[in-house]
């Protein structure tokens, strides 16, 4: 059994991981358990398909869907990127090839099956599994794994990526009664987010671009980062505390996962719940414009005024999002904001660092655009809220692995919850084999 199937992403020694041979043999495993959509938990599984997989993919139904729309998108970016390198001629390798195609990710969703997470899940006389809110993005799930060996019996349970308390959307993230051994992400394993007033910053934000005659962009995932920054200027503008612009969310992907955020109701916390039953609609605030097609995204980098773009990818790895940086960055009016962690190394790091210029599609890009970030809305939990969710176990894991995390990020979580709780905590290696 595996759990979860993404892509690295980062540096390029991360990356280059993407293309190495997978550490076993593709066909030996007979079960692939997702905790969530996003492409670093899921990105790979069509190359692992095409290495020889040929077992289920079990998730929850709102997992599912969103693998729906998020797969056979990377698969059209990849192609597109490694078009755009063999016509510029920017990339080492002749011909530039992507990871996999659009085709190959279509094909890799008849794999997909969706779990009945009401109850228990024995998937053989090995397994059990059960899942559990992670609180992280739509359908994402912490994953208990029972497994049964000659007599013996061991828990072991995957956090997934762990969600926040207080959500605007999602409820937060509960936890099974103990687990024998825990793997646990470390995203923000160093840092608290701030607690300042995330909808008035964003307000003035707008506010100040706008009055300056500059345009934002927001590079935003577009899974669950989207539906926030709609929901939140849904309410500012309608409470009257920013005036209305024009906003664009350009990015069919993340248009078709709002519609998701819609109809899986579910995951929703109680706000939301009251917010539908009045007939009011979470993600629409006033002159909202859906940019679908290719014609409609070309045509923003023709306007002037002052707007709001709402595009993928989140850390600006690729997407749309691009060509509005490329014209946005040189002019000192507009501003860039960062809602998301942005991976050592990704392009998105890059400009929030203070870097004066960063490559797109083969050519160098003066940064001149005021460039802000708010860690606010990070779907990841916080040190402060990993270590609430860890204080609810009844007794303590026989080991914990700290996994999904930056390294100095997870030698601060691993050194916080030793002194704390003095649990016996490792930061998981690359390849690390352990016996249970």
């Amino acid at each position: 059994m595996l759990i979860d199937c993404g892509l690295f992403q980062g540096e390029k020694e991360l990356r280059l991981r993407n293309w190495s041979p997978f550490p076993v043999d593709p066909s030996s495993i007979q079960w692939l358990v997702l905790t969530h959509a996003h492409l670093d938990h899921t990105g790979y599984v069509p190359r692992f398909i095409n290495e020889g997989f040929r077992g289920q993919i079990l998730a929850t139904p709102a997992t599912v869907d969103l693998a729906h729309l998020l797969l056979p998108d990377s698969g059209h970016l990849q192609e597109e990127d490694a078009a755009y390198a063999n016509k510029r001629r920017f990339s080492k390798h002749e011909p530039a090839l992507p990871l996999y195609t659009y085709e190959e990710a279509v094909n890799s969703l008849e794999f997909f099956r969706a779990v009945d997470e009401s109850k228990p899940l024995e998937v053989s006389s090995h397994f059990v599994l059960r899942f559990f809110p992670a609180g992280h993005i739509l359908g994402a799930r912490s994953i208990e794994v029972t497994a049964r060996e000659n007599g013996s019996v061991r828990r072991v349970l995957f956090s997934g990526d762990l969600g926040r308390y207080q959500q605007l959307i999602i409820r937060q993230p509960a936890l099974p009664d103990l687990a024998d051994y825990l793997l646990l992400e470390s995203t923000y394993g160093d840092r608290l987010h701030p607690s300042d007033d995330f909808r008035a910053r964003l307000g003035s934000i707008v506010e100040n671009t706008a009055a300056h005659g500059g345009s934002v962009v927001i590079p935003a995932f577009a899974v669950g980062r989207t539906q926030e920054l709609l929901y939140i200027l849904r309410e500012l503008i309608t409470q009257e505390k920013m005036h209305s612009l024009p906003i664009y969310l350009d990015s069919p992907m993340a248009i078709d996962a709002t519609d998701l955020y819609r109809r899986h109701h579910e995951d929703h916390n109680l706000e939301m719940d009251q917010l539908e039953a009045q007939g009011i609609k979470p993600f629409s605030p006033p002159d909202v414009h859906f940019a679908r097609s290719v014609e409609e995204s070309k045509a923003l980098n023709d306007s002037r005024f002052p707007m709001i773009i709402i595009s993928a990818s989140g850390m600006a790895t690729g997407g749309r999002v691009l060509h509005h940086l490329a014209r946005c960055l040189p002019d000192h009016r507009n501003t860039i904001l960062f809602v998301g962690f942005q991976a050592a190394g990704t392009r998105g790091q890059i400009i929030q660092s203070g870097a004066r210029a960063v490559k797109m599609h083969g050519e160098s890009v003066p940064i001149r655009a005021r460039i802000e970030s708010m860690e606010n809305l990070s779907a990841h939990a916080d040190c402060g809220e990993i270590v609430r969710w860890l204080g609810q176990f009844r007794k303590a894991p026989n080991k914990t692995f700290l996994v999904h995390g930056e390294p100095g990020a997870a030698q601060a979580l691993q050194e916080k919850i030793t002194c704390q709780f003095h649990w016996e905590v490792g930061v998981a290696a690359y390849r690390q084999k352990v016996s249970l």
